[in-house]
């Protein structure tokens, strides 16, 4: 087990935080605070806010043989960083060719990049493994940019390329890390920067598959959102004092603000409690982020790069107790509930293992299972394989599905304990139909399925029976949210 780095601050910063100058030298601003309370960050950056779906797009685009194409949106992202580059870095007699520096790293790697989709242009394929190549660029860049913005700054930072340090497995688009080969990694190339009072920025989502022999790795990435889950492994690894996930809202809200006006800010809620919520849909966490914080017990801090004095939501083991029945409300959209009859077996031994059997060989994660007598419903997501998933179904039983569905989850303190909680749930949603539900599974959620364009009323009813008189231990009743997401 490592050794406790208290005084170690992980602080990761999403694609809005570094998406300009301007962003990067808030990001700058919020770092030297830091450094000021004597504390040691390590920083962890997105790419530029868009720049990963305009990576994704210029590669489709290379696989297509469109390759004018993919080299048109390559040059549109080159001139951005260059841009931006100049807007932060200047050459001086103080500082050297800083930004010339700086301007051959970015071409370096656009040439790089230019270089592998006209390869997959030429082979007219796409793989996941190329597809992580390219989409890494992101990250690598933001990382040499941001490096740079703080040394300009006066900040003493150093690059770490990510793919030196994070390590995985070669599960290309969602790679699963090699925890003690990063701590190793970490402690061996990181930890000497800290004890330099330096501050090693790296690129989030990107990692490394090591092969025998091979003086470098092969990119991976660790799927959407990785970037959390990156911050969180360092921290853990490093028995950080503290993680921070730096983003554009004020933390963890009681629900989308966007629907909710009077959504309030959650300032305190348990590891269990902010894990149900980024898997059932909000969005300032990825799911994976959670457990390395949870296995060493290190606070999480979601907070607002654009309000940095803002206390956020400090995600601990042992919140303050609530009075208030629920902490928080998050839907996810796009869902479909497949219903499996069994008419044919009467759910005989085996059945349910022939089910699941058939979504764990096509990957696909089930949401929510409800069953009766002879028949089993599940939800999944609607971007599965879905015809494929049910022809197989189809040999075992008779198969139907509905698409454009959305599952509500509400999490709180022990709500399997409270008498009389799901009357009140069900009664001030009565003009909404309820399709499937979820409760006693698990003591902090319970959940229900509905049709997509019922999420709005619902989210509006339930959080104006639930949070009429909310706990100001609890939430922030003093200021309202603006219309940013969950």
């Amino acid at each position: 087990m490592s050794t406790p780095h208290t005084n170690i601050v992980v602080m990761k910063f999403g694609g809005t935080s570094v998406e300009d100058s301007d962003a990067i030298l808030r990001t700058a601003s919020i770092v030297a605070s830091r450094l000021r309370r004597n504390l040691n960050p390590i920083v962890v950056v997105s790419a530029m806010s868009r720049v990963t779906d305009t990576l994704l797009a210029a590669a489709a685009a290379a696989g297509r043989n469109d390759r004018e194409e993919a080299l048109k949106i390559s040059d549109a992202l080159r001139t951005r960083h260059l841009n931006t580059a100049a807007e932060l870095v200047t050459n001086s007699d103080t500082h050297g060719d800083r930004l010339t520096s700086l301007q051959l790293n970015i071409h370096h790697d656009f040439d790089t990049l230019d270089d592998l989709l006209r390869g997959i242009s030429a082979v007219g394929e796409l793989t996941p493994r190329t597809s992580d190549n390219v989409v890494s660029f992101g990250e690598r860049l933001s990382s040499v940019l941001v490096t740079a913005a703080f040394a300009q700054q006066s900040i003493p930072s150093t690059h770490v390329d990510a793919r030196t340090v994070i390590l995985t497995d070669n599960h290309y688009g969602k790679a699963a890390p090699d925890q003690s080969a990063i701590e190793a990694a970490l402690t061996e190339q990181v930890l000497p920067l800290i004890d330099l009072n330096r501050v090693p920025v790296m690129g989030g989502f990107i990692g490394s598959h090591q092969v025998n022999g091979a003086e470098a790795g092969i990119t991976t990435t660790l799927g959407r959102g990785g970037s959390d889950y990156t911050a969180a492994i360092v921290g853990g690894a490093l028995h950080a004092g503290a993680i921070e996930i730096w983003t554009d809202v004020n933390g963890i809200m009681t629900t989308d603000p966007r629907i909710v006006p009077e959504a309030l800010r959650v300032k305190t809620i348990s590891f269990e409690e902010a894990a149900e919520l980024a898997y059932f849909g909000a969005k300032v966490l990825h799911p994976a982020t959670i457990l390395p914080a949870v296995q060493k017990n290190i606070p999480v801090f979601v907070l607002n790069s654009r309000n940095a004095d803002n206390e956020g939501t400090k995600i601990t083991a042992t919140p303050p107790p609530c009075a208030s029945p629920f902490k928080s409300i998050a839907a996810k959209k796009k869902l479909t509930i497949i219903d499996i009859v069994a008419s044919r077996m009467l759910l005989a031994h085996g059945f349910l293992a022939a089910v699941f059997a058939i979504f764990d060989k096509h990957g696909c994660a089930i949401d929510m299972v409800s069953t009766s007598e002879i028949s089993v419903s599940v939800t999944v997501d609607s971007k599965e394989a879905l015809p494929a998933i049910c022809a197989e179904l189809g040999q075992i039983a008779d198969v139907k599905y509905e698409g454009n569905k959305a599952l509500i989850c509400l999490v709180g303190e022990d709500i399997r304990g409270q008498s009389g909680i799901s009357g009140q749930v069900f009664s001030s949603i009565a003009h909404v139909n309820v399709r499937m539900i979820s409760q006693g599974a698990s003591e902090i959620n319970m959940s229900f399925m509905v049709n997509e364009e019922d999420v709005d009323e619902a989210l509006r009813s339930l959080h104006k029976k639930f949070f009429a008189n909310p706990d100001p231990a609890i939430f922030d009743i003093e200021t309202r949210s603006s219309a940013v997401p969950v």
